[in-house]
């Protein structure tokens, strides 16, 4: 057993934010240490090249004797009670008057000079924190945008120390070791089913969304899903819906002049054939984006005229190709069941003709049977991959045209021979990407050039 040194603060973890802690402490010249429960962690080498004097400890925490440290501060992607952490998560330490065990946006609220605007949900958080974002710069306010998205949070408080205003999307992971945000603006935009293998059940899924409200002064919450409001009392709710509005202060959809808008109760701002994003999620993203917007004060024009030339993610319900009068779509950011959802429901029901949907992958324990019913409404078929497969199918079989392929690359060659003028090719996997990919992008970026390869094939064979 090796005792840590009293009053040190213990990292856990050597990956992104793991770093970015580590950057964080030294800067404020906080003794620490590092522990990483893999034998050589990658990168390992330029880590103690970068901080000389850092003691390291690599293997199981087990080994480590933690009865005298200040605190310890986890990696979002590590369990707060990992062998070797037992019972510390619900202890308090003395020397912060916090849980024995933070993470990375802990240590952010401590040092954080400006307000935070936060978004969580299990789908389309990078959406509108970018729209949010980009509607602060518009609006003239120095803002800082990152945290689960981009910029690791501790590190924009180095990168811009003269925001005006913080940005963050924050994952159920950030979120779990964060006993107080203290959120000038906090958003819950849905919940689905995932990460259920970290979280065990929704309960406990939920209830680490939850604490986006911790200290919250206003909330952004979703009128169509009761889960994402607020379970503690916070001052200022807004809600957004796909509905007509219902009060004067509800964001929703309603007919205006004849043209579906988004509305602030009777009050139109913009229509959304002025609008580049497509689908009914697209909508409710805006509207979240809006109400937070004026939360915080931003001017009305400028977040119109960002939502006018807002086009979405990269990744996300991405139109790739028109081929033969058939749409290629990339939302391979859809790794999970809810977000699959929204882009079956925001497409399907805009299509001329049917979906073909190619799905697949690592599924996270998640229950597939709630896409049954919108893919038998919309879909000509569905072409499947991956490791959980087979689970899927089980899932859709009785509901909809399936066919389970080797790989993406193999889903696609199918699909583009099913495909009819009029369809949509869409990869919203509903699963994590690790059994066959790096990571999402990479299983995006595959779907983007086989789609682009084969437009150019086309239109060379046109001429």
């Amino acid at each position: 057993m090796v005792r840590v040194a009293k009053g040190l603060t213990l990292v856990v973890g050597l990956g992104l934010s793991g770093r970015a802690i580590c950057r964080h402490l030294s800067r404020l010249n906080v003794p620490y240490m590092v522990a990483d429960t893999r034998a050589v962690p990658p990168g390992l080498e330029d880590f103690r090249a970068a901080h000389p004097g850092v003691d390291i400890h690599c293997g199981s925490l087990t080994s480590l004797d933690l009865t005298d440290i200040r605190e310890v501060v986890i990696s979002p992607g590590l369990d707060p009670r990992m062998a070797g952490l037992e019972g510390l998560a619900d202890k308090i330490s003395v020397h912060t008057g916090e849980p024995m065990v933070v993470g990375e946006i802990a240590l952010f609220v401590r040092a954080a000079k400006a307000p935070i605007a936060a978004i969580t949900g299990s789908n389309a958080k990078s959406t509108v924190t970018t729209l949010l974002g980009e509607m602060a710069e518009a609006a003239g306010v120095r803002a800082a945008v990152g945290g689960n998205l981009g910029t690791p949070a501790l590190d924009l408080l180095a990168d811009q120390p003269d925001a005006e205003l913080y940005i963050l999307e924050l994952s159920s992971f950030q979120l779990e070791t964060t006993p107080s945000l203290g959120a000038a603006c906090a958003a819950f935009l849905n919940l689905s089913e995932d990460h259920l293998d970290r979280h065990g059940d929704m309960h406990g899924y939920r209830a680490a969304k939850q604490q986006i409200f911790n200290g919250a002064q206003s909330a952004v919450v979703n009128a169509d899903d009761l889960s994402t409001w607020p379970e503690q009392a916070v001052a200022q709710v807004a809600h957004f819906s796909s509905k007509v509005p219902t009060t004067e202060s509800e964001w929703g959809l309603a007919l205006y002049h004849d043209k579906l808008t988004l509305m602030q109760g009777a009050q139109p701002w913009i229509a959304i054939d002025e609008l580049k994003m497509a689908g009914q999620h697209n909508y409710l993203n805006a509207l979240a984006a809006l109400a937070m917007g004026q939360a915080l004060g931003f001017a009305d024009a400028p977040m119109c005229n960002v939502l006018r030339e807002f086009k979405g993610l990269i990744h996300r319900s991405e139109v790739i190709a028109n081929i033969n009068g058939v749409t290629w779509v990339n939302d391979t950011k859809g790794t999970n069941v809810g977000a699959t959802l929204a882009a079956i429901n925001g497409i399907g029901a805009t299509l001329e003709g049917r979906l073909i949907l190619l799905a697949g992958g690592v599924g996270k324990g998640a229950d597939f049977s709630p896409l049954a019913q919108p893919l038998s409404q919309c879909a000509r078929h569905v072409l499947l991959f991956g490791l959980d497969a087979p689970r899927l199918a089980d899932a859709l079989i009785e509901h909809v045209s399936i066919q389970q392929v080797e790989d993406l690359n193999q889903a696609m060659q199918v699909a583009f021979k099913l495909a009819q003028p009029g369809d949509c090719v869409l990869l919203s996997p509903a699963c994590a990407s690790l059994d066959q990919f790096a990571n999402y992008q990479e299983r995006g970026e595959v779907f983007r050039r086989w789609v682009q390869k084969m437009a150019q094939q086309t239109a060379g064979a046109a001429l």
